[in-house]
């Protein structure tokens, strides 16, 4: 597991380690400095505002998992920008809109397909709010990180 330096993971001592968890429930963050991305949706990262209907009818398709994908593939790169990885992130915030059953085990598991890697787990909330920025967007999430 690739640990990053500046966190501890913090785990209740009577903790039910058979049980699986997607997520940590605490993060200790020891020393470094806070990385705040802004939310992240399917939207390319840079984009237009006020936001432009050709832009969201392209990237904005029906589709949860393909919004779930975009959003990480732009916080994966803005993490690279400042020289972090998924690694260093200590929390996610997820945030969906029109729930159904299954939703948030569809975007846990695409979510975890990009920290595996670093057999990392996040404290995470997730959220499912009434509405987002436009009436296409089913996903947003935002990360924090530790950095050098």
């Amino acid at each position: 597991m690739a640990q990053n330096q500046h966190m501890e993971i913090i785990n209740q001592p009577d903790c039910d380690k058979t049980v699986f968890m997607p997520y940590s429930p605490a993060i200790k963050v020891k020393s470094g400095k806070l990385l705040w991305l802004a939310g992240n949706t399917a939207l390319p990262v840079y984009h237009d505002h006020p936001h432009k209907r050709d832009e969201i009818q392209k990237y904005m398709v029906n589709d949860l998992e393909a919004q779930t994908r975009a959003a990480m593939d732009g916080i994966k790169q803005t993490l690279e920008a400042a020289g972090a990885s998924f690694k260093d992130v200590v929390h996610m915030f997820v945030f969906r809109t029109r729930p159904r059953m299954g939703d948030i085990g569809r975007v846990a598991a695409i979510i975890s397909s990009y920290l595996a890697p670093y057999g990392h787990k996040p404290a995470t909330t997730n959220m499912a709010v009434l509405e987002l920025g436009e009436p296409e967007q089913l996903i947003e999430i935002q990360v924090v990180a530790v950095v050098d």
